[in-house]
């Protein structure tokens, strides 16, 4: 078997990947490092998921290391560029613990957050400058940062740059690096113009294709009546283990996040609307287990790289194929197995089927009702379910000219907190995380039911009136009373809409 030192990959690096317990070479890898290494521009085409990170950050640390060139205020040696937030930050995490065993400093760049500390550590000297196109594009027009130093360059997520419409940026952004540099460009597909970046940017690369093997994942199409999927849903992802359910639209993923914890699924959101700081927490709260479900919009197709994702479910059916194939690869990644999880209603049958059969794939189809026992065998496991928190209802004090017990005032009109989607309460009041409810010594009730036959669920669920334990039969009274019928609406008003990220 190819190790990583029979590849060329110094020692320095080796010990630092064997101190991560990373020893073996994926096939990506193995492919492209002995010419990544060598100086060569590299083409490396493969699905994500395949190991690609590593591919070109060893490369990128083994060239700099070696050419010993010091570090300058804004003039970065490396650059990396990656289509979103959470990429760019998650490809720093695997670079960071590298970097530092060879004194090489490393700064993400991206947008939605302030600029002042990107701007102080462009100042202070960066090896290697990791970022998305457009805020790396604002500090090189103000004048905080040239990329006239940069030695080797690289290209991550090509096609998901052309489908977000970044290309005209990236081609501005590789046309301020020198000519003579390395270049290395990973991308799943080579169309909607990213084959003129490869003619343009890239001298003689070499190309390595990886392919894909379809026994990595299983895909079933759950046919399903419109007011089953709200309970459908619910029951797969009462099951252990991390899925990623995905919506069309930002509303969306919103409403049917507050709707999962309502019905004791903790869960988390991750669209365009949410804040940096937020995204980051439900991101850092999906990784850790603390909230298992992570719904999303197409965001996450390419941006989230998270171990251990065993079930995909896409909870509206998506526009493209392309985005089915990118949002199914969040599951059976770097060689492990994973379920791909479709819900289609009668309305919806011509489009998922022409959607599975241009993205190449052959679902098994199935005509469900909740507590199938097929339910049980897509996502194993016991049930399990976490009374949603309730926040207290705000203290109210007779204002000027209002009488005791008289109605409040607007500011505690709205009466208790109502749980955003990381179950955090909203307006200042007391933040309690919905999916560590059971750490935090609450009570976690589990039924004994996996999922057959619709048998009765108790759950400890706080009453809003006194948090009285409730007995509810089934996901329809945990869905709060309309979670089901709230769902099949949102998705019937904007179940056609292509959503923001």
């Amino acid at each position: 078997m190819t190790t990583f030192t029979e590849l060329g990959v110094p020692a320095v690096l080796t010990t630092a990947l064997a101190e991560l317990g990373i020893t073996t070479p994926f096939p990506i890898q193995a492919a492209t490092l002995p010419d990544s290494l060598a100086g060569r521009d590299v083409l490396g085409r493969g699905k994500t998921g395949s190991g690609k990170t590593y591919a070109f950050v060893l490369p990128v640390l083994t060239r700099l290391a070696a050419s010993r060139t010091p570090r300058r205020a804004g003039r970065p040696r490396a650059l990396i560029l990656a289509p979103t937030r959470e990429l760019a930050s998650q490809i720093d995490a695997s670079l960071a613990p590298l970097a530092a065993a060879l004194g090489l400093r490393t700064l993400v760049v991206f947008g939605g957050v302030g600029p002042g500390p990107q701007i102080k550590g462009l100042a202070a000297g960066v090896d290697v400058l990791v970022a998305c196109p457009g805020r790396l594009d604002d500090h090189l027009r103000n004048g905080h940062a040239s990329l006239d130093a940069v030695e080797i360059t690289v290209l991550d997520e090509a096609d998901h740059m052309a489908d977000l419409g970044f290309l005209p940026v990236v081609r501005r952004l590789l046309e301020q690096t020198p000519r003579d540099g390395q270049r290395l460009l990973f991308s799943a597909t080579l169309d909607n113009g990213v084959d003129v970046l490869v003619k343009r940017f890239l001298r003689k690369p070499v190309t390595h294709s990886l392919a894909e093997k379809a026994v990595e994942m299983t895909h079933h199409v759950l046919h399903v009546r419109g007011d089953d999927r709200f309970h459908v849903l619910v029951d797969l992802l009462a099951a252990p283990g991390r899925t990623v359910v995905f919506t069309r639209t930002k509303r969306r993923a919103k409403v049917l996040t507050r709707q999962l914890v309502a019905a004791g699924v903790p869960a988390v959101e991750l669209h365009g609307n949410l804040a940096q700081n937020a995204r980051n927490r439900n991101l850092a709260a999906f990784a850790d287990g603390s909230a298992e479900t992570l719904v999303a919009t197409d965001i996450a197709a390419r941006g989230i790289h998270v171990d251990d994702v065993a079930l995909v479910i896409h909870a509206d059916p998506p526009v493209e194929h392309k985005a089915y194939l990118h949002r199914s690869g969040r599951t059976a990644r770097a060689g492990a197995q994973g379920t791909v999880v479709t819900l289609m209603t009668d309305d919806q049958q011509a489009e998922v089927r022409d959607l599975t059969r241009k993205a190449g794939v052959r679902p098994t189809t199935s005509r469900i009702r909740p507590g199938d026992p097929l339910l049980a065998e897509l996502a194993p496991g016991e049930r399990r379910f976490v009374a949603a928190p309730v926040a207290p209802a705000p203290a109210t004090r007779p204002g000027p000219g209002t009488p005791a017990g008289g109605r409040p005032g607007r500011s505690h009109g709205r009466g208790a907190a109502q749980p955003d989607a990381a179950g955090q309460g909203s307006r200042g009041q007391s933040r309690t995380r919905s999916a560590a409810a059971s750490s935090g010594g609450q009570a976690r009730t589990r039924s004994a039911a996996a999922s057959s036959g619709g048998q009765a669920r108790t759950r400890s669920a706080a009453a809003s009136s006194g948090g009285q334990a409730r007995t509810r039969s089934g996901p329809a009274a945990a869905s709060g009373g309309g979670g089901a019928a709230a769902f099949s609406a949102s998705s019937r008003a904007g179940g056609r809409r292509r959503g923001g990220r």
